[in-house]
């Protein structure tokens, strides 16, 4: 009897690939043409425009936002993105994340 059970359940992965898993995105999904449009001296409703409000806010610092993207995939290719923005007096003064920083980060949008 506990051959055959041993057996049975052994049998249960074979079948996992044959389970199709969805797959789980959380946060802010954004995208290097999103990223493209920060430029130093944003306001924060304007970074809030071109990316949205963060998924998760900083009670303790709110002139760093954090913008996180997880997925994952239920074909075990999980994909992880996040940005770290700060400010400064209300005003966009650093960019740091896993998109390319933008080629007029450093050129304020009045210019």
């Amino acid at each position: 009897m506990l051959i055959g059970m041993v057996i049975a359940l052994s049998g249960c992965s074979v079948f996992d690939k044959l389970v199709y898993r969805i797959d789980v995105p959380q946060g802010n999904y954004l995208e290097q043409r999103d990223v493209n449009q920060l430029r130093v001296g944003m306001t924060k409703e304007q970074v809030a425009y071109v990316l949205g409000v963060p998924v998760a806010e900083n009670a303790f610092d709110n002139d760093t936002w954090y913008y996180v993207f997880n997925m994952e995939s239920g074909t075990n290719n999980d994909y992880r993105r996040s940005v770290t923005l700060t400010f400064d007096d209300g005003k966009l003064a650093n960019y740091q994340g896993d998109f390319d920083r933008p080629e007029n980060f450093d050129t304020p949008l009045d210019q």
